[in-house]
């Protein structure tokens, strides 16, 4: 006859016996950080990302090794990873392997390679990160001798997708060469076999018929400029004629009826005008048929250093700023309007999945040259896109190399990359070491080293740890305590 004790019990509503029994209490804690969320609460976070929100008071306990094993509060801990104890160390194990998820992205190498066609540009925005020259200006143009020796560069990276994007300026006043390498890219990718994807940065005001059957024959994507209504926009990115708004939506409608809904996308940049006006930018990309927004402060680089933009703001404007926009945008969902904030999407990706984002400032060690590599117009090559703006305000500190002088190889074996690389490892950088939401930031070395001249930078006093820490705290705050808004944040990822 067999046990009743042996009998598996199945959609029990108690926890096994066992549970309930006398302990030694002992259990040991894996690593983890806490930061604190509010006045009563703090968040931790282990080493594969895991968070818990715990009472001060539970976390105090947790840390003494007072812990009831009975207690909900223990169950949560061992389940997600922060202790292991005399019944199991499978957690190690678990542990391990989302650790490995989390950092898939090395093992994949670069994927995403910038082609800076032109700097010249029929635009004059007074926030331009890059520096661009007047349409004249064609020694400002990448030659073609240039394109070649960067798309044999590129092809010696081993990752097995590959996103070519071009850069400007206005990329559409070199087209010719954005068509001589795509023609190349795919002659190419016939023996290479990789999966690549097309990608055009432009203001669209320069777009022609001729411009869009090419980019719909090939498959490219549009990324454009959107700053939200039409005066705002027109006051941000003035052009001769003042039409720059009208020009952009012109130009979204024609690429869409080409090429299809989801191949345009846009982006914004904030102003110091912007800040008074989180509804009615979300509204204009409502209105302009987008699903998405992704809300992003000036840089300092380029003619926003130069006219003082960039310091027009602070962070904590900001902040209240991308509130009132996230309410807005939640809101609209409620309402049955599917809308996201992509920055949003980016780091609740980190928090609620076993996997990581390609986002390069949102990455341990940055992404810079590992995940994204810019060839400028001169053939320089640069660890990311805001490293090229920093060179053309003279300073050359993230310059790799040339594509006339330096092999792959010369490049990625770099003191100096291997440097910046190590350099951005947050888990061993000062302060972010102990920082309880490490896993779901990065570290932004060319912001750092422009604003503080380090790329470490110095944390208490560093705008893109406050700007990311006040995110990701109102995420957290808004999935543990706004039913209505966790639904929509928990539907993004």
């Amino acid at each position: 006859m067999t046990s009743l004790h042996a009998l598996p019990v199945f959609n029990s509503r108690f926890q096994p016996a066992e549970t309930y029994q006398a302990s030694s209490g002992q259990y040991s804690l894996l690593p983890f950080r806490f930061l604190s969320l509010d006045a009563d609460r703090h968040i931790l976070s282990n080493l594969s990302g895991e968070y818990l929100v715990l009472p001060k008071n539970v976390v105090h306990q947790f840390i003494r090794h007072d812990l009831p094993q009975h207690s909900d509060e223990y169950q949560e801990l061992k389940s997600q990873h922060f202790l292991v104890d005399e019944e199991s160390t499978v957690a190690l194990d678990l542990e391990a392997l989302k650790y490995r998820s989390k950092q898939a992205l090395l093992s994949r190498f670069t994927s995403l390679f910038m082609f800076v066609t032109t700097l010249r540009c029929d635009h004059s925005c007074p926030y331009c990160q890059v520096s661009r020259q007047s349409q004249d200006r064609i020694a400002y143009d990448m030659a073609l001798e240039q394109a070649d020796r960067a798309i044999d560069f590129m092809f010696k990276s081993p990752s097995p997708a590959i996103k070519v994007e071009f850069q400007g300026g206005e990329s559409l006043l070199n087209f010719d060469l954005v068509r001589h390498i795509v023609e190349r890219v795919e002659e190419r990718n016939v023996f290479e076999k990789r999966n690549v994807a097309f990608v055009i940065a432009t203001n669209l005001s320069p777009l022609l018929d001729e411009h869009l059957v090419f980019c719909r024959d090939h498959d490219m994507y549009i990324s454009t400029s959107l700053d939200g209504p039409r005066e705002l926009h027109n006051k941000n990115r003035p052009r001769i004629g003042r039409n720059s708004h009208e020009l952009t939506i012109e130009g979204i409608r024609r690429a869409r009826e080409m090429l299809g809904m989801d191949k345009v996308a846009a982006l914004m940049t904030t102003t110091e005008a912007s800040l008074l006006l989180p509804v009615e930018i979300v509204d204009e990309y409502v209105r302009q048929g987008f699903r998405s927004i992704f809300l992003r402060s000036i840089s300092p680089y380029g003619f926003a250093v130069k006219t003082g933009l960039a310091d027009r703001y602070h962070t904590g404007q900001w902040l209240e700023f991308y509130r009132r926009a996230l309410a807005h945008i939640i809101e609209l969902n409620c309402q049955g309007v599917p809308f996201r904030e992509e920055y949003a999407s980016l780091i609740l990706r980190k928090l609620l999945t076993p996997y990581p984002t390609s986002y390069v400032d949102l990455q341990s060690p940055a992404g810079i040259g590992i995940s994204c590599l810019v060839f400028n117009y001169d053939g320089d090559i640069y660890a990311s896109d805001e490293s090229r703006m920093l060179a053309e305000m003279g300073d050359k500190t993230f310059r790799l190399g040339n594509v006339q002088t330096h092999s792959f190889e010369d490049v990625f074996q770099s003191d100096a990359l291997r440097q910046l690389l190590l350099d951005t490892m947050t888990e061993g950088m000062p302060m972010c070491a102990d920082c309880g939401v490490q896993p779901y930031c990065g570290s932004a070395p060319v912001h750092h080293h422009a604003v503080q001249g380090d790329p470490v930078g110095c944390k208490p006093t560093s705008d893109f740890c406050s700007k990311n820490m006040g995110i990701i705290r109102h995420l957290i705050q808004l999935l543990e305590d706004d039913p209505r808004a966790a639904t929509v944040l928990r539907s993004w990822v």
